[in-house]
């Protein structure tokens, strides 16, 4: 059984020292698994290499089979994450989602101020017929072809269809029926997700003409609320960075750097006052990072809250859907239209989303990252006043720390996923179409991830079992807690375990660019940190700046 165990460490790496050719004399030698063993970190003897040799030549004509299917990139494995720690108690009870009140919204005599209304107060103003979905369409549309050819932030606009669902809207609405605040609103998506009729480029050249003819299970939703889908957003190619094939989205803020990612365009249009909300992804900060950069608020959910249905694939535990939007309560208005069931995709939970505006800071158990808080980093001085201002506000801070689990050396599960969802890229060669090819980018990262066997694959997960379980022990001990957005292992971790979060801008860099922060909450608990969040956030202003950006 040992030797059978080593076998298998080896196999993957084994057959890609191995030609692919079928010719006999290119069959696996002693000499391959030799070369494979300092891979792995293992030593064999020359009997037990002369042993393994069939069972590796058989088991390569079965990658070979399996090769042969094309896998798309649509179809999940067969096995699927749990965040769910042991005695983990579900919140049972869906109580009323409540939201501020807007009633006192006016259209402004500036209309180009429109540009930067949270989606409640454009609500107000579409049900008391100040304005026309139409006529908000139109004016986020023109703002979108004015400023996004140099902000490079949007790959497709759907302006035929976003002006027949803002009619449709009107049309609903002139004849008495409501949906609620999204209804009429225009949105974008970050262009993973896919759309009838229009393409759907993951940002990455050998998919820049894809056309996948259904609307993801996200935009349905918001569909069904009256939401409006105007445009769809750049994104680092296949999900990394801001560099996509038509070159780097830009940030707002200063137009000659990017805007982070790989949610990029997505943050960048909602920062530049282009579009009320967007739709974006994270894996591993993707949709907090371009927050940050963009002065925008994010919402990563908890894994398992989203329908993935429709969305490209790049990790499958590890991938979420979220939203970015002005404000910590657009948040919240979003959410509550996205989450839930969609009896397609199999990885997600039922549970309620309770929602309140107005949280007391004072009854809550609210801890923070101590020795993160404490070290020298950019956004130090930002954050220490962030932390102050929430004692001002009431609450009492209590200090934590992270489980001492290197999730640092589990990160590779990311890219052994990654690897497998972009199979056919790589051994097509087609990863070289790709526009970033240095080092640290997913074409050699999709390359260098063949080689991790599938033994420490699971046994990194196995890893990931043991960390959600000591996350739990400290989730039971606060309601939420504080943390840098960037500082320490905490962005990383979190996506291991599936913790929502939300980021919100608090501050401002010495170039002048926003800093944020982030609030982490527990499993399927989005509403407590959205309403915390919102408390900070009433308290401050930093969300109601916008960026003066030059395009000329």
């Amino acid at each position: 059984m040992a030797l059978i165990n080593r076998i298998l460490i080896v196999l993957l790496t084994a057959v890609f020292l191995y030609s692919s050719s079928p010719a006999q004399e290119n069959k696996i030698t002693k000499e391959n698994i030799q070369h494979a063993e300092k891979i792995n970190g293992l030593e064999f003897n020359d009997a037990e290499r002369d042993s393994m040799l069939d069972n590796l030549d058989e088991q390569l004509g079965n990658y070979n089979k399996i090769w042969s299917l094309n896998l798309p990139n649509s179809i999940p494995p067969a096995i699927t994450f749990n965040p769910v720690p042991i005695g983990f108690k579900f919140d049972q009870k869906q109580m009323p989602v409540k939201f501020s009140d807007y009633n006192n919204i006016k259209l402004p005599a500036n209309r180009d101020d429109l540009a930067y209304y949270s989606i409640g107060e454009l609500a107000h103003l579409i049900k008391s017929k100040q304005i026309t979905s139409t006529e908000l369409t139109k004016f986020f549309i023109e703002r979108l072809k004015k400023f996004s050819p140099k902000l490079l932030n949007v790959i497709t606009l759907t302006e035929d269809r976003a002006l027949a669902e803002a009619r449709k809207a009107d049309e609903e609405i002139a004849g008495g029926k409501y949906r609620g605040l999204l209804h009429g609103i225009p949105f974008g998506v970050k262009d993973l997700l896919s759309t009838k009729t229009y393409k759907t480029t993951w940002g990455a050249t050998p998919y820049k003409e894809q056309v996948i003819d259904e609307d993801a299970t996200v935009i349905k939703k918001l569909n069904e609320a009256g939401a409006v889908l105007a445009a769809k957003f750049t994104m680092g190619a296949l999900a990394w960075g801001d560099v996509w094939f038509g070159g780097m989205t830009r940030n707002p803020w200063d137009t000659t750097r990017g805007s982070s990612g790989s949610s990029a365009g997505s943050a960048s249009a909602v920062s530049a006052g282009l579009i009320p909300f967007a739709i974006g992804t994270e894996t591993w900060g993707s949709i907090v990072s371009p927050s940050t950069v963009c002065g925008v608020t994010g919402l990563r959910p908890t894994y398992g809250r989203v329908s993935r249905t429709g969305a490209m694939a790049l990790s499958w535990t590890m991938d979420k859907i979220g939203t970015i939007c002005r404000n910590t309560e657009d948040l919240a208005i979003v959410f509550n239209t996205i989450y839930g069931a969609d009896g397609i995709d199999q990885t997600l939970y039922e549970a309620p989303f309770n929602y309140n505006p107005k949280a007391d800071l004072k009854k809550l158990k609210i801890g923070y990252l101590k020795n993160d808080f404490e070290r020298k980093y950019p956004f130090h001085n930002n954050d220490s006043l962030a932390l102050k201002k929430l004692e001002e506000l009431g609450a009492q801070l209590i200090p934590i720390e992270l489980p001492d689990i290197p999730v640092g050396d589990i990160s590779f599960i990311l890219s052994a996923e990654a690897a497998a969802a972009f199979d056919e890229l790589t051994r097509s060669n087609k990863d070289d179409l790709l526009i970033r090819q240095v080092k640290n980018a997913w074409p050699n990262v999709f390359r260098s991830a063949r080689f991790i066997p599938a033994v420490e694959y699971i046994n990194a997960n196995r890893v990931r079992f043991m960390l959600i379980q000591e996350m739990q022990k400290l989730m039971e001990k606060v309601d939420l807690y504080i943390s840098p957005s960037w500082v320490g292992s905490n962005l990383l971790l979190t996506n291991l375990t599936g913790h929502p979060s939300v980021v919100l801008p608090n501050g401002f860099s010495e170039r002048g660019t926003p800093t944020s922060i982030t609030f982490i909450g527990r499993l399927f608990d989005e509403g407590t940190i959205i309403a915390v969040a919102k408390t900070f956030q009433d308290a401050t202003d930093y969300h109601k700046k916008h960026p003066v950006f030059d395009l000329e």
